[in-house]
């Protein structure tokens, strides 16, 4: 279960295209960063299967592949999350969502054999060079083999943002996001609208011809056709836990913006914000657990018996906001910030794609905790910090507020020196570009390690004032 929100180019303060998204699991599915090379003269198949996925999804490989990079499960290496190719096109998937009851009663999913999320970002990102050509590639795939399962994909690339959702087994609609607008979603079909004639949209050959024969859609009481309406499940369980993410969202970026928190089918599919959005506002609605309000599941005690499902939940494994910036090289016109674990208690680090190389610590880490991997040095850190969250978050907010800062800063300079160098030598470019990101992935590591040490020392304190075990006044 995950959040996504994408801006367009036009939408964010600084011109560029930010998409961003939770991915939410299990709090023990530790996941690595790796970099795919490119490869030439490839022939087979790609298995889901043979990497122990979920089902036996096929696709022929590409003869000659991209450089991409994925975030994957720790078990399979699969299930990507995210990445950018060597071309310039990035993605994010996936964003689960459901189809109705009567929509798989005609069009089930075919989950022996069709393509899930555990596929989406090998089998796109090694061969498809935009954003358009990575939705209708998925679009191709979905209407052929079919989904497994159903969701919803963000693609990028430097003119354009797309995103695709499935409505049943075979059928799907995919939408440019307007370059003035932001979309969000949580976990349910959004897209309503569809025009065939639109350059704005693709979608299955026959998507109303076949809602209208299988009684899905019935054009003369039900009016313009309404692709969620027709396809997407929409029932009690978004009024607490989709609708309330999706409408905060708007919310804290369409302040004046009035909508009740439970009528999600109303709310509008793209909205122009009343200020332009920012990197820095991606990452606190990946933070947002309706802090200061009476929903907060965490400020006021745990609770598990909160209705309204956060963006930031416990089980978040990690959450991300790509970036790109068209006007510069990709090598860093493209990031990737990644926060391991529960976004609102880890710290969002850059992964530039020219970035060449990954510290052992992203490629280790299972189920089973350990001090070695990435993962588990920022898990461990949320988990203590959760046995008493209103007194020890602020302590890890504030100090990966100030380390989020910093290296922002020390961004600017870094690109700075990166364009200088690079007019004279790639290799020394490219050189000053790894130093640099290597260094900062190293700094947050140990900055986990370090607040993990001093709230020990306080949850140590604690324990010991609660149960002193003194003899009156002395401890003999």
């Amino acid at each position: 279960m995950c959040t996504t929100i994408v801006f367009g180019g036009k939408a964010s303060a600084d011109g560029s295209f930010i998409v961003a998204r939770s991915a939410d699991s299990s709090s023990l599915k530790a996941q690595h960063f790796v970099i795919h090379p490119a490869r030439q003269g490839q022939t087979g198949f790609y298995s889901c299967k043979a990497h122990g996925g979920v089902n036996d999804f096929t696709y022929p490989l590409p003869e000659n592949s991209l450089r991409y990079t994925t975030i994957p499960n720790w078990k399979t290496q699969l299930h990507g999350a995210c990445g950018f190719n060597e071309a310039g096109m990035g993605l994010t998937g996936t964003e689960s969502i459901f189809a109705s009851e009567a929509a798989l009663a005609v069009d089930p999913y075919v989950k022996e054999t069709g393509i899930t999320e555990d596929d989406i970002a090998d089998v796109l990102l090694c061969r498809c060079r935009t954003a358009r050509e990575g939705a209708a590639e998925l679009g191709r795939i979905i209407e052929a083999q079919g989904c497994g399962e159903g969701f919803g994909v963000a693609f990028v690339d430097e003119t354009e943002v797309w995103y695709l959702e499935t409505g049943s087994g075979h059928h799907w609609l995919a939408q440019r996001i307007p370059a003035d607008t932001y979309f969000a979603s949580g976990n349910q079909g959004r897209f309503q609208t569809y025009d065939p004639a639109s350059d704005d949209q693709m979608a299955s050959k026959n998507l109303v011809e076949f809602a209208v024969e299988k009684g899905l859609y019935n054009p003369e009481t039900d009016g313009e056709f309404n692709f969620s309406k027709a396809y997407t499940r929409d029932d009690d369980r978004d009024r607490t836990y989709n609708d309330p993410r999706v409408w905060v969202m708007q919310k804290r970026l369409n302040p004046s913006l009035e909508q009740n928190p439970d009528a999600g089918r109303s709310f509008p599919v793209f909205l122009t914000p009343e200020r332009k959005g920012t990197i820095e506002d991606a990452k606190a609605l990946m933070r947002d657990h309706f802090a200061g309000t009476e929903h907060d599941p965490y400020g006021h005690g745990l609770r598990g018996d909160e209705p309204w499902r956060p963006i930031s939940v416990f089980r978040t494994y990690e959450a991300h906001v790509m970036q790109v910036r068209p006007w510069l090289p990709k090598e860093i016109g493209q990031v990737i910030y990644v926060a391991l674990g529960m976004a609102d208690l880890s710290v969002f680090i850059p992964f530039y794609a020219g970035l060449t190389q990954v510290p052992a610590s992203w490629s280790k880490g299972t189920d089973q905790c350990d001090t070695e991997s990435a993962y588990w040095k920022f898990r461990r850190l949320q988990t203590l910090a959760m046995t008493d969250y209103p007194k020890l978050a602020p302590i890890v907010h504030e100090a990966f507020a100030a380390f989020e800062a910093e290296t922002s800063a020390a961004q600017q300079r870094m690109e700075e020196e990166y364009l200088a160098l690079k007019a004279t030598s790639e290799a020394a470019a490219r050189s000053h570009l790894d130093a640099f990101n290597l260094k900062v992935i190293a700094e947050a590591e140990a900055l986990a390690e370090k607040l993990l040490c001093r709230l020990f020392t306080i949850r140590t304190a604690d324990i010991e004032a609660l149960v002193p075990a003194k003899n009156r006044k002395n401890k003999d």
